[in-house]
């Protein structure tokens, strides 16, 4: 008959837990809250060159943004972007992941995982310039689009939203993958065989039998990328161009070129309540589909 191990003295107790708490919660409010709300002060600032503070606060950084169209144009381009780029992502990454997770080869697995995984250990910056040379005008693709006879002259690949689009995905993609991979390799594979051993066709059992057991990492890789490519900043700069702008550079561009860190600090703001409200309305329409949240709430 086992018995339970009796931590005593090790177990923490009334006012250990906070006071063992408290070197983190300091670390977080002068990491993160302070310097929001630092930018949130900026953000209700008049712009006056050359001063960083000034006496009173107003809201007329937000009510420029809100109606002027170039702004506006910007942010609903950055949603769109956003949304279409994390709904190929997720349709794309199915297929890699699925593999990976059934493959009964162990080096095979980790030989895949790796290939995945190995674009991450490079920046953003160095990916986006690997496009630069691919959609150029005398890149690669140009070239051999030239070199079999199918147009004459370059075509236009870069500084276009599809170039933007592209270079997203590929940035965003392997998070994805492995997001869906280790959600799928928990799934136990003779549930499937069990859906298609009662006479269910393949589509119909990964709709009614594997997708909803894949919701959580449906739910977490969606939401992950999503707020990476609302916060995209290198691709659609390198990629897009000064013509096709998105929030993010929108930012950069206002504080350190124009040196208005008051409407920048308000971009910055409205750009993070966006991200903030729409992955929880997103959350909120995968989960209502998810039968594990289902189950815990009743």
């Amino acid at each position: 008959m086992s018995r339970s191990l009796d931590l005593g003295p090790l177990r923490p107790r009334g006012a250990a837990a906070p006071l063992l708490l408290s070197p983190s919660i300091v670390l977080v409010v002068i990491l993160l809250a302070f310097p929001l709300v630092l930018l949130g002060r900026y953000s209700l600032n008049r712009f006056v060159p050359g001063k960083f503070m000034v006496d009173g606060l107003t809201i007329e950084n937000f009510l420029r943004f809100f109606s002027d169209p170039f702004y506006l144009d910007i942010l609903w381009r950055t949603i769109g972007i956003s949304l279409f780029s994390t709904a190929l992502c997720l349709v794309l990454g199915f297929a890699p992941a699925y593999y990976i997770a059934r493959v009964t080869s162990a080096r095979l697995k980790s030989f895949l995982l790796i290939c995945v995984i190995l674009p991450l250990l490079m920046g953003n910056a160095v990916r986006v310039a690997g496009w630069l040379v691919l959609l150029g005008d005398r890149g690669v693709v140009n070239a051999f689009l030239t070199a079999i006879g199918l147009t004459h002259d370059p075509v236009q690949l870069l500084y276009t939203g599809k170039a933007v689009l592209i270079g997203i995905i590929s940035v965003n993609l392997p998070f994805m993958i492995i997001t869906l991979q280790s959600v799928i390799e928990s799934i136990p594979r003779p549930l499937e065989e069990a859906g298609l051993g009662l006479g269910a066709a393949p589509a119909r059992m990964f709709l009614e039998v594997l997708l909803p057991m894949m919701m959580p990492g449906v739910i977490a890789g969606t939401v992950l990328c999503f707020i990476l490519s609302m916060n995209a900043y290198a691709t659609p700069l390198l990629i897009g161009g000064p013509k096709f702008q998105m929030m993010a550079p929108a930012v950069y561009e206002q504080i350190t070129r124009a040196n208005n860190w008051p409407f920048g600090a308000a971009l910055a703001f409205v750009l993070m309540a966006t991200t903030l409200v729409l992955t929880v309305l997103s959350s909120w329409l995968l989960g209502r589909h998810d039968p594990q949240r289902k189950e815990s709430a009743s």
